[in-house]
């Protein structure tokens, strides 16, 4: 475990390659067996709820039904998801094909929206847990495996890949720091990247 500021890193995330293949896995990470959609940060359900309006266009009635049952968000304070549909597709899941994509993330890259999507989908595989001190782990599932070959084939480390996600959770500075790590020595986990 390496620590960064505030931050516990598992040591694999300055290590792994990645690369999303969208292509082969389909947009796994937005269809996972769950009752639980994409976790959220309490402001992001605001959010959610502001932009659902650009963003229902891009629904699929199934999804606007279940929406319309269920609402958008399910849980509490420190502890919002988004809604599924049928225990697995988050959501706000819209197909093009047999990929998944998201459809807030569509919205906003069609200039409709300024919030590009929850930060913990932006993030992913890593996931981010906050408080003092925060933990940052890699949720290396098998769906993702299309993404650690094509990083591999591109030598793509998986903090590169997530740069916009990490620093937008964490900032630039603490990023700076994540990076600088691979080309550091081994040292002890205690002093690794500290201040």
């Amino acid at each position: 475990m390496l620590i960064i500021g505030e931050v516990f890193v598992e040591e694999e995330i300055a290590l792994e390659r990645f690369s999303c293949d969208l292509a082969k896995c389909k947009g796994a990470c937005c269809t996972l067996q769950g009752a639980r959609g994409a976790p959220l940060l309490d402001d992001e359900k605001d959010l959610v709820e502001r932009y659902f309006p650009a963003v229902r266009k891009y629904l699929a009635p199934r999804n606007i039904r279940v929406i319309e049952r269920n609402g958008m968000v399910d849980g509490y304070q420190g502890a919002y998801a988004t809604t599924c549909v049928q225990d697995r597709d988050c959501v706000f899941v819209t197909y093009e094909g047999d990929v998944a994509k998201c459809s807030i993330e569509l919205a906003f890259n069609n200039g409709e929206i300024p919030w590009r999507k929850p930060v913990s989908c932006h993030l992913f595989p890593l996931r981010y847990s906050g408080g003092g001190p925060g933990l940052l782990r890699y949720e290396a599932i098998p769906e993702c495996s299309p993404g650690r070959e094509k990083g591999k084939a591109e030598d793509t480390g998986l903090h590169d890949f997530l740069k916009e996600a990490l620093v937008r959770r964490l900032g630039a500075d603490w990023y700076g720091r994540l990076a600088e790590l691979r080309s550091e020595p081994a040292a002890p986990a205690t002093t690794r990247g500290r201040n």
